[in-house]
């Protein structure tokens, strides 16, 4: 980007932050339309609206990093240092809120499991205790 003029530099920033604007616009309608703030009774499937939703933000944050950032400028190996570490960020993110999902819906097992784990622990005699 070192080799274009000011003006062609503003261009290039005047269609970002339009592009930009015009998704953010875009997810607020349908943020508004899908709960039913703008017609009254009318929903959007929630498997409809995330998905888009989530697509848009996603398309928002490459086009931010990659024009913004200057990364489509740079070499394919620099980019790829960049992009895997993130990849696997997310990844991690997403396992970490799938387990915690899943500790959250089995918790009351767990802690009946834990109950008569304990209960058959203090009914044994000391003697098969090894007190």
């Amino acid at each position: 980007m070192a080799n274009i003029d000011t003006a062609a530099g503003k261009k290039v920033v005047i269609k970002g932050m339009i592009l930009l604007g015009a998704i953010t616009i875009l997810e607020v309608l349908i943020a508004l339309l899908g709960n039913g703030h703008i017609i009254d009774g009318f929903h959007l499937p929630k498997l409809l609206m995330y998905p888009l939703m989530i697509g848009l933000s996603l398309y928002k944050a490459y086009f931010i990093v990659f024009e913004f950032m200057h990364m489509k400028y740079e070499l394919p190996g620099l980019v790829r240092s960049v992009l895997l570490p993130t990849a696997l960020l997310i990844w991690a993110v997403i396992a970490f809120f799938s387990e915690g999902n899943y500790w959250k819906h089995n918790r009351k097992q767990i802690q009946d499991w834990n109950k008569e784990q304990v209960s058959t622990k203090e009914n044994k005699p000391a003697a098969e205790t090894g007190k």
